[in-house]
């Protein structure tokens, strides 16, 4: 299911239809997420962190449910934030950002963006490659 809208010059002229798929829209909502400061990573599932640890694409749309209602959107995002930030304000910046950037890029209503916190991480890491291995 995706989400499509009509488009009118005028009242009567139909312009054309606008259609966004929900993979558009979480890959928006989990660009968002990340780049909020104290968050550490989106958790996906064990497939996924396998094949990004071993050189595979990265998802965009890790930890990032959508759900298209009548009404708008409801968005779920799964996220590990750093130690000693505060998990309230992480959130509350994490729900502004998300909302913000799909309501600039799409014009659609957000009903509702839940934050689940499912770990904290003790510092930043980078992604492991089998390239830093040295024999």
């Amino acid at each position: 299911m995706a989400y499509t809208r009509d488009l009118r010059k005028g009242q009567d002229e139909p312009l054309g239809k606008i259609e966004i798929a929900p993979e558009v829209i979480g890959v928006i909502a989990g660009l968002a997420a990340s780049e909020v400061e104290q968050v550490a990573s989106m958790q996906g599932g064990f497939a996924t962190e396998m094949r990004e640890r071993f050189g595979g694409a990265v998802n965009y749309r890790k930890g990032v449910k959508i759900d298209l209602v009548d009404d708008g959107i409801l968005v779920d995002l799964y996220c590990t934030v750093l130690f000693g930030a505060s998990i309230p304000l992480v959130a509350e910046k994490v729900q502004d950002a998300v909302r913000s950037a799909i309501f600039n890029m799409t014009g659609l209503h957000v009903l509702e963006v839940n934050v689940h916190v499912v770990g904290v991480q003790f510092e930043k890491t980078e992604p492991f490659s089998l390239d830093d291995l040295t024999f």
